[in-house]
């Protein structure tokens, strides 16, 4: 081989390597993006929000009558027995303190009885005496009558005496009675709380019993103290038969029925509980949000389904999280939705095809807060771009990050 012939295959190694290294420079570089496949799973969508347990019945039980409370022993937690547990007395109030003028006037009225009562026994004396001395002259008059010293109308004179004095003997003892019952009542004004709580040997109380079978749940009046009639004192309840009740945005209360299921979080157990609706309820309530804003709320009222065994610590008002279930399947073609972008009025998708980003049209059916169901335009195990940015197009050259 002659040098000519050399030099020309050295030259032309030299320029095909830098030919090659020139396409290799200006050749676009593909993109490092995170692709995903599309899979096939459960999905659920789900609207709710924090929600508070409390017992299905609760019994306020109130004073009977106004009086004075003993102080209640029983504690929230006690087990109750309906008719048999006593939750509570109350005995008749205590008297109020005088003021000084109307001390003075009672005191008036004191001396005014202990007077009438000294003129009713003085007036009774006098009656007993004429008694006696009615009957003495009767006694007389018989046997006058029967030895013929005086007439018949003589016996019945002094028989009409006798009765008359009788009579008025009775009369006095009665009006005896009233002037002692009116110093008593006077008395009676004059006592002081203290005298009389003395005199009072036994409670003349009202003994107020459990309504129902169950628990103490709060204890509204504990100290001791005048009470009004219809003032309640303690709430009973049954925490067995425990319900949620959640308010809703009515906009989101008007999608859910009775029979709908539930699931509840952050109960302070280690797994959900699972509820049902039982109850939508039909009126609504403004309420202001945390923000400001007035919203329309509506009460949903589930029931826990759930074994007991798995939720007996939960007890009256305590805080929960309440999802209940709009949809849900088992088996949905589904992306996360940081892939979905829009085209036009349509939802598009990059698809992976032999390292190229295609723009592809889907349909898109529910979504939640990290997926969204595929009805059209993808198939399972295509991979997609889950975070399209700026510098993806159709047709851009993409490889796995």
């Amino acid at each position: 081989m002659n040098a000519t012939r050399k030099r020309l295959i050295i030259w032309g190694t030299l320029g095909a390597l830098v030919l090659v290294g020139l396409l290799s420079a200006f050749r676009p570089r593909a993109m490092l993006v995170d692709l995903e496949p599309v899979a096939v799973g459960p999905m659920m969508l789900t609207t709710g929000d924090e929600g508070e347990t409390r017992v299905v019945d609760v019994f306020v039980v109130s004073a009977p009558v106004t009086g004075r409370l003993r102080r209640i022993e029983t504690e929230p937690g006690d087990a109750v027995v309906a008719g048999e547990t006593i939750v509570a007395d109350v005995e008749p109030a205590q008297s109020n303190l005088l003021d000084p003028r109307t001390e003075a006037e009672a005191r008036a009225q004191l001396h005014a009885a202990e007077s009438a009562a000294s003129l009713a026994e003085a007036e009774l004396d006098k009656a007993a005496a004429e008694l006696r001395f009615a009957e003495s002259e009767l006694t007389r008059s018989r046997e006058l009558q029967a030895k013929g010293t005086i007439s018949e109308r003589d016996l019945e004179a002094a028989e009409r005496v006798f009765d008359t004095n009788t009579a008025a003997m009775g009369v006095a003892q009665a009006n005896m009675q009233v002037r002692r019952f009116e110093l008593e009542r006077v008395r009676a004004l004059l006592m002081s709380p203290d005298e009389m709580a003395r005199q009072r040997e036994s409670c003349e109380c009202i003994r107020i019993t459990s309504p129902v079978d169950g628990r103490v749940l709060r204890v509204l009046r504990e100290s001791e103290g005048f009470v009004r009639a219809g003032e309640g004192l303690v709430e009973i309840g049954n925490p067995g038969r425990l319900e949620i009740v959640v308010d809703l945005l009515s906009t989101e209360a008007v999608k859910i029925g009775p029979g709908d299921a539930a699931h509840i979080e952050n109960w302070g157990g280690g797994t959900p509980l699972k509820a049902r609706v039982r109850r939508v309820e039909p009126f609504g309530f403004t309420k202001i949000s945390a923000l400001g804003i007035e919203e329309q709320r509506v009460n949903v009222v589930l029931d826990i389904v759930s074994p007991r065994e798995e939720w007996e610590a939960l007890g009256h008002g305590y805080q929960v999280d309440v999802h209940v279930v709009l949809w849900e399947d088992d088996a949905a073609l589904k992306v996360p939705v940081t892939s979905l972008f829009r085209n036009g009025a349509d939802w598009a998708i990059f698809v992976e095809e032999e390292g190229i980003a295609r723009r592809r049209v889907v349909e898109v059916g529910y979504t939640t807060s990290s997926d969204a169901q595929i009805l059209s335009g993808l198939a399972e195990g295509e991979r997609i771009v889950v975070y399209p940015g700026e510098g993806i197009d159709d047709g851009v050259r993409i490889a796995a990050r």
